[in-house]
């Protein structure tokens, strides 16, 4: 099985955060169609039957996407990231 991307998760996610409350402030068929075709996209890009099991399948990438990402480390004290020569 495809494993999807964690950044195409995170699109999928806030559409359909974005989808969920553009209905909740102004309920139309418009946004409901907007709620449904997101739902649609993230329970196919999970491979899973509900949006409740799609956010929690996203989330698990994430998670698992969030820990094998190596994280920057803090340069020591006293010291730049400057070239020497521009340093002064």
């Amino acid at each position: 099985m495809l494993k999807p991307h964690a950044a195409t998760l995170r699109a999928l996610l806030a559409r359909y955060a974005d989808a969920r409350i553009a209905h909740h402030r102004q309920p139309t068929d418009l946004t409901a169609r907007a709620v449904e075709d997101v739902v649609y996209t993230l329970c196919v890009t999970t491979a899973t039957r509900t949006i409740e099991e799609a956010v929690e399948a996203a989330d698990a990438v994430l998670a698992a996407a969030q820990s094998t990402t190596p994280q920057a480390v803090p340069a020591p004290r006293g010291t730049t990231d400057e070239a020497p020569e521009l340093a002064a």
